[in-house]
C-alpha cells in the first residue's frame, strides 16, 4: 500500500524531459523515422506491416510510426555507441528492449508485483481487522487506492501513452493525497471527525483543481514535481513526528517511523539515472522492485496503528479481548 507514495517526488523529476530528449533530437533519429514512414505506413506497405503485426501487439495499441521509431531508436543508439558516446535518452525516457508488448518490461512486472502485494496485504487486513475499527473505512479506501495507482503505472510501463502518461500521474497525485489525510485521520480525526472531514474535502479540492490544470490547461511538469514533492514532504515530516511524539506511550510506532524512512531511502535510488542494464533494468525499475517486500513489512509494523483502538485491547485473529470504548486519554493516543 505504501511503496506507491514513497519516491514519487523523484519520480516526477524524471518526466521533467520528457518534451525531448538528445536522441529524439538527433537529426539521423529524425531522418530515419520520416523514411520508414513513408516506406511502411501507407498504403500497400501499412496493409502488409498490419497482417504481419502479432495479434498481440496490435491489442496493446503499437502502431506503424511506433514500431518506426523503436527501430530508429536503436538506429541511433548504435551510432552513438559506434562513435564511442554515452548512449542516448529519447522522449525523456532510456531506450529499452521491448519484451512482447511490454515497453518498459521490468518496471511493467515490478508495478504487477507492487500490486498483487497491496491487494495481498489488503485482504489480510481485512481478514485480521473488524469493518468497525475506526480507521477500517480509511485504510481500506487507501489499499484500493493504491491498487488502482499500481494498476496505471502497470499500464503505463507497458505502453507510454499520452493517457496511460496522465493516468500514471494523476493516480499517483491521488495516492500521495490520500496518504496525508490517511496521516490526517490517525493523528487528528479520530478525536476531531469535522476537522478530517474539511480536511478531505480541501483535499478533494486540491485534487480536482490539479487535475483540472494539467488536464484542460498544460501538462506542467515543473509544477506537477513542485506539487507532488511539497504533499509528500508534508505527508513525511506529519508522520514522522506523530511518531517521535508517541513513542514512548505508542512502542509500536517506532516500527512505523523505520517504515517511513526506509521508504523514503528507497525513492534515493532513482537519483542513480543511468542506462538500463541488458536494456531492460534502470533505476526506476530497480525502484520498483525495491518497494515489493516493503508492503508485507508496512502491513506487519503498522498493522496496531491501521486496528487502532483494538490494539489497545490486543487483537488477535478478528476476536476482541476486551471492551470497545476507550477513555479520553487512550482517543488521544
Amino acid at each position: 500500500m505504501a511503496g506507491r507514495t514513497a519516491g514519487l517526488m523523484l519520480l516526477a523529476g524524471a518526466a521533467a524531459l520528457a518534451s525531448g530528449s538528445q536522441g529524439d533530437r538527433e537529426p539521423v533519429y529524425r531522418d530515419c523515422v520520416l523514411q520508414c514512414e513513408e516506406r511502411n505506413c501507407s498504403g500497400g506497405a501499412l496493409k502488409h506491416f498490419r497482417s504481419r503485426q502479432p495479434i498481440y501487439m496490435s491489442l496493446a495499441g503499437w502502431t506503424c510510426r511506433d514500431d518506426c521509431k523503436y527501430e530508429c531508436m536503436w538506429v541511433t543508439v548504435g551510432l552513438y555507441l559506434q562513435e564511442g558516446h554515452k548512449v542516448p535518452q529519447f522522449h525523456g525516457k532510456w531506450p529499452f528492449s521491448r519484451f512482447l508488448f511490454f515497453q518498459e518490461p521490468a518496471s511493467a512486472v515490478a508495478s504487477f508485483l507492487n500490486g498483487l502485494a497491496s491487494l495481498v496485504m489488503l485482504c489480510r487486513y481485512r481478514t485480521s481487522v473488524p469493518a468497525s475499527s475506526p480507521m477500517y473505512p480509511t485504510c481500506v479506501a487507501f489499499a484500493w487506492v493504491s491498487l488502482n495507482a499500481w494498476f496505471w503505472s502497470t499500464v503505463f510501463h507497458t505502453r507510454d501513452t499520452d493517457l496511460t502518461e496522465k493516468m500514471d500521474y494523476f493516480c499517483a497525485s491521488t495516492v500521495i493525497l490520500h496518504s496525508i489525510y490517511l496521516c490526517c485521520v490517525r493523528t487528528v480525526g479520530l478525536q476531531h471527525p469535522a476537522v478530517a472531514s474539511a480536511f478531505r474535502a480541501l483535499l478533494l479540492l486540491m485534487l480536482t483543481a490539479h487535475i483540472s490544470y494539467l488536464s484542460l490547461i498544460h501538462f506542467d511538469y515543473g509544477y506537477n514535481l513542485a506539487a507532488n514533492v511539497a504533499i509528500g514532504l508534508v505527508n513525511v515530516v506529519w508522520w514522522l513526528a506523530w511518531c517521535l511524539r508517541n513513542q514512548q506511550r505508542l512502542p509500536h510506532v517506532r516500527k512505523c517511523m523505520v517504515v517511513v524512512l526506509l521508504l523514503q531511502g528507497l525513492s534515493l535510488l532513482e537519483l542513480l539515472d543511468f542506462p538500463p542494464l541488458f536494456w531492460v533494468l534502470d533505476a526506476h525499475a530497480i525502484w520498483h522492485i525495491s518497494t515489493i517486500p516493503v508492503h508485507v513489512l508496512f502491513f506487519r509494523s503498522s498493522a496496531p496503528i491501521w486496528a487502532w483502538p483494538l490494539s489497545i485491547w490486543g487483537w488477535r485473529r478478528g476476536r476482541p479481548s476486551g471492551s470497545w470504548s476507550c477513555t479520553r486519554e487512550e482517543l488521544c493516543s
